[in-house]
C-alpha cells in the first residue's frame, strides 16, 4: 500500500510503501485519532519505521501500490 501522510506545519507530505493492508492502517489511524495512541507508527516495505505524533496528523491517504512502468510511452 502507498500511504500518504500530511503532517499540520510540514510543507511537505510524507509518503510511505507498507507491506500492511488499508483495513490494517485505517485501524491504526483510527485509534490514534481517538486518543488510544499517541503516536501513529507504519512499517514499509525495507522494515523502517516512520512515527508520527498523532496529534500532528492533518490528512492520510491510502492507495494500492502502482508498479514501475519500464520503457516509452503509456502502454
Amino acid at each position: 500500500m502507498e500511504v500518504r501522510i500530511g503532517v499540520k506545519g510540514a510543507p511537505r507530505e510524507l509518503t510511505i510503501d507498507s507491506t500492511q493492508t488499508a483495513d490494517e492502517i485505517q485501524a491504526l489511524i483510527e485509534t490514534a485519532l481517538k486518543g488510544d495512541a499517541t503516536t501513529f507508527t507504519l512499517t514499509d516495505e525495507k522494515g523502517h519505521r516512520l512515527v508520527v505524533a498523532a496529534d500532528k496528523l492533518a490528512y492520510v491517504e491510502i492507495a494500492e501500490s502502482e508498479g514501475r512502468r519500464v520503457g516509452f510511452g503509456t502502454l
